[in-house]
Order: C-alpha cells, then structure tokens, then sequence
C-alpha cells in the first residue's frame, strides 16, 4: 500500500515539499518495548505548538508572519494530571499558523489526548501518566531546519524523559 504523505496538504505546498532534495535520516530508529504496555509510563509530545495560557508564553507567530520560512524551535513543558497542580484541560492554548487550532481549543484531547491517557492509566492499560508533556511548534520553516530543535529542545526534554523514568512517548503530530 503506497502511502500519500501530502494527502492533506494545500497542492502547491505539497509541490513544494517534493521538489525539497532533502533525503530523511536512516536508518529511522525503532526501540521494541523492553517490557509490557501494562508497565510502561508515558509522556506526550504534540508539534501543536500548545502552552499554557497566562503561564507561558505563546509561540512567536510574529516572527514567523515577518518571516515565513522560519520556525520557533522552542518547546513547552505541560503539567500533567498526573502531577499536582497540573494544568487543566481549558489552560491549554494553541498558537499555529498551519492547523486549525479551533477544534484543539474546543477540546485539547485531540492533540494532547491527556483525558485518553488517564482512563488508559486508570483501567491498567498503561502504568501511568508523565507529570509533564511537551509541545513543539511543528513548522520548522522551509524548507525544514531542525537545528534549533537538535540544539535546545530535543536535549532539555530528552534530559526530562529520563529524570521521570519514561517509557514510551507518543507523538501526536500537528
């Protein structure tokens, strides 16, 4: 089964990415569990440039709107239900200019599905709950630049995964 990458990409923006001579990073890394899913805790990254409103700041779409090929490579840390104090659901806001951020502002499960992930803790599915997710701004420019990221994010949130004993990290791309 052939799958469309661009499947819901504006065409010319698809155009746009096939013609980028950029090649992917092989091989693509694959750990298998070590253990069940009944044991694993997870975290949560979404590249829907979430964050908390009145608490941190938005992701600079100023910057982007002054110049298009840019993109923020900062990242937010998101308490979690699983910690105390955690964020509610309503704090949660999106800052992107390539999605529809209404329907996450209606109901942040769809790109942090942290209600999803504490009936799966609740019911034994998983073990539990990272006290923290991540949010990245998942535009990185164009074509694509993820130095920002390798440099800042990726270390400071792979620095945090350890330090909570994280098992698994679902990806929800934006």
């Amino acid at each position: 089964m052939t799958t469309d990458s661009f499947k819901f990409l504006p065409r010319m923006i698809a155009a746009l990415y096939t013609a980028t001579d950029r090649e992917p990073e092989l091989p693509i890394p694959w750990t298998p569990l070590a253990k069940p899913l009944a044991e694993c805790r997870f975290s949560l990254l979404t590249t829907g440039g979430l964050y908390v409103r009145g608490e941190q700041r938005p992701f600079n779409l100023n910057r982007e709107r002054a110049e298009p090929t840019w993109g923020d490579p900062d990242f937010r840390a998101i308490p979690t239900p699983a910690q105390a104090g955690a964020t509610p659901p309503t704090a949660i806001a999106a800052e992107h200019l390539h999605i529809n951020t209404r329907f996450v502002e209606e109901d942040v499960n769809v790109l942090l599905p942290l209600t999803r992930f504490q009936e799966l803790a609740a019911n034994g599915t998983i073990s539990g709950l990272a006290p923290t997710a991540y949010s990245l701004m998942g535009f990185q420019g164009f074509p694509p630049d993820m130095t920002g990221w390798l440099q800042t994010a990726v270390p400071a949130i792979t620095a945090q995964l350890k330090q909570e004993e994280i098992d698994c990290l679902l990806l929800t791309p934006a």
